[in-house]
Parts: C-alpha cells; sequence; structure tokens
C-alpha cells in the first residue's frame, strides 16, 4: 500500500546553515551539522514526521547506523528501538530521484538480515511504502502509515 505522507510540512522544523559555501542541516539523533544532500534532507524530514507526528521518543531512534553485511560496511538511514533496545523499524531513504522498486526493497531487506525488525519502511519523499513483517509465516503486510508508538514505548 503506497502511502501519502507530507513530510514538507515538517521543513519549518529543520535547521539549515552554510558552512564554507555548503548547506548542512542539523541532526537532531547524531546531534551534528551533515552535509545536505537530497537523500539527507529526506533522512531529516522522516526524522521529523516520526518525531513529531508519530511522537517517537527521540531517545530510541538512531541514524545513519553502521551494520556489515558479507563483511562490508553499510548504514541504515533511521532504526528505532523497541523498549528492550532490540531493533524494532528500519527506513530506508532514498533521493527523490529514484524510484521504490524491488531492487530498494531488496536492499531493506538484506539490511534486515541483520537487524531482524518487525516493521520496514522505505520511502523517496514522494512514496513511501511501510510493512510490517511476519517470520513465521514469511510474508509480510503493508501498513496505511508507519507504527503508532505504543506499539514501541
Amino acid at each position: 500500500m503506497l502511502l501519502s505522507l507530507d513530510y514538507l510540512q515538517f521543513q519549518s522544523a529543520l535547521r539549515i546553515k552554510m558552512t564554507a559555501g555548503k548547506q548542512q542541516v542539523f541532526d537532531p539523533i547524531r546531534k551534528k551539522y551533515v552535509a545536505l544532500t537530497p537523500e539527507e534532507l529526506l533522512r531529516q524530514l522522516t526524522l521529523q514526521y516520526l518525531l513529531q507526528y508519530k511522537e517517537y521518543p527521540i531517545n530510541r531512534i538512531r541514524s545513519e547506523i553502521g551494520i556489515q553485511i558479507n563483511g562490508m560496511p553499510r548504514r541504515c538511514d533511521i532504526v528505532v528501538f523497541d523498549q528492550a533496545i532490540k531493533p524494532w523499524l528500519l527506513v530506508e531513504c532514498k533521493s527523490p530521484k529514484i524510484i521504490l522498486n524491488q531492487s530498494v526493497m531488496e536492499q531493506a531487506a538484506r539490511y534486515n538480515l541483520t537487524l531482524a525488525v518487525p516493521y520496514m519502511a522505505i520511502t523517496n519523499g514522494l512514496h513511501t511504502y511501510s510493512c510490517a513483517l511476519d517470520y513465521s509465516a514469511s510474508s509480510f503486510r503493508f501498513l496505511e502509515d508507519f507504527p503508532d508508538k505504543e506499539q514501541v514505548l
């Protein structure tokens, strides 16, 4: 199920500055300014959606989390952790120029081999897919939004 989320409503919450002629945006999770790329802009807007609209606790979210896949270092865009500090939601953000296709879903699924989250989402800002994973049935179901905060608290 394709979600229609208005991430741009959170644009005013972003802290953007110029450093050495380049734009940077403040990441409230990493607590530092980072280069403002199309993917980073989307990551920050998604974080604001999760923090402001979904009201996820900031201390349960990590951005740009490092993992290993087949001995190669990779980075997950956003990971939300549950009360037991186990990965609960994986969000993969892509540039709006990237079409969300099976390849993007497979990339997120490869990242999830390490994390084994019950919820996963992919977004390019224009389109978003969120799903619940059922490992016992080797299946998934699309959701109408990101999971509610009550499911993580």
